[in-house]
């Protein structure tokens, strides 16, 4: 499918905003309790979350759903207007099976992006799963996110494909005025790749051998550094551990869980992601930390 024939533009129409239950269904399996509904969507969109599809023809394959919020941690300053405090809360994003890897998603960011930007909110944030590699690598490689706040079992115990795992998030930063976004969504800069990130001096603090199984298996305990930049890895597939052996997704969310609180704790922060093929073709998938102070 070409590029054009994907059209990104607000949702506003209950035909439309019906649409979204079912690509939430399609696009992670949600149970029907679990889905938002349509008239809460669409009441949202009518009071001013920028509620934006993806269209091909009438149909939505895409979306991205947001809300105002405020920055924490001002709460306490009586002194700030509510409009400098003001976020833009990114609730969720789902595009349908068939038309992810298109670049429909990065499209949907870019515009929620411009919305931020149109109503003078320099902060957008969300939530992902630090074990999804393709997440990582779209959130921080290519949008231009950080992270410095993690978040144990944030939505609480979900089913179906979580199966049961600690739903842990990253508490993304998505700055959308400075330089580093600039430079990953106006000028393509992309990532360093891993053979420069350790020829400046980056420290791999965990080691990840393939068990057995066939799978990536952490080897704890993790390295503590006082490096200026540190790598993190992560299986590059955690659903196709998921599916194999859950006591080892069970593992590896315990091992990042304890790498990351530790690192962000002294001042550590993500800022990057880098996706790397050895010799043998294995996959593999690194977060990058820089301490605040260097």
């Amino acid at each position: 499918m070409s590029m054009a024939q994907v059209e990104i533009r607000p949702i506003t129409k209950v035909s439309e905003t019906d649409q979204l239950e079912d690509v939430q269904r399609e696009t992670w399996r949600m149970p029907d309790i679990e889905v938002l509904p349509s008239r809460f969507l669409h009441a949202m969109q009518f009071n001013g979350s920028p509620l934006i599809g993806a269209f091909v023809g009438e149909r939505v394959v895409g979306y991205v759903f947001g809300t105002l919020g405020t920055v924490q941690g001002l709460e306490a300053r009586i002194d700030q207007i509510a409009a400098a405090r003001l976020q833009l809360y990114s609730v969720m994003m789902g595009v349908l099976p068939d038309y992810q890897g298109l670049g429909i998603g990065y499209r949907l960011k870019l515009a929620q992006r411009e919305f931020a930007l149109r109503v003078g909110v320099r902060l957008v944030t969300w939530t992902f799963d630090p074990l999804e590699s393709r997440n990582g690598y779209f959130n921080i490689a290519k949008l231009g996110v950080v992270c410095h706040r993690y978040l144990r079992d944030f939505h609480g115990r979900m089913g179906g494909i979580n199966r049961g795992l600690p739903t842990d998030r990253l508490h993304a930063e998505w700055w959308v005025t400075n330089n580093r976004v600039e430079a990953r969504v106006v000028r393509n800069r992309g990532s360093l790749n891993l053979h420069a990130f350790v020829g400046g001096g980056a420290r791999l603090v965990n080691d990840v051998t393939i068990g057995s199984h066939g799978l990536p298996t952490p080897q704890p305990p993790f390295e503590q550094s006082n490096s200026r930049i540190i790598m993190v890895e992560i299986p590059a597939d955690i659903q196709a551990i998921k599916q194999a052996n859950m006591d080892l997704a069970q593992s590896w969310r315990a091992h990042t869980r304890e790498i990351f609180e530790h690192y962000f704790e002294r001042g550590y922060v993500v800022t990057d992601f880098v996706r790397h093929q050895e010799d043998d073709g294995r996959q593999r998938s690194l977060y990058v930390l820089t301490h605040m102070e260097a």
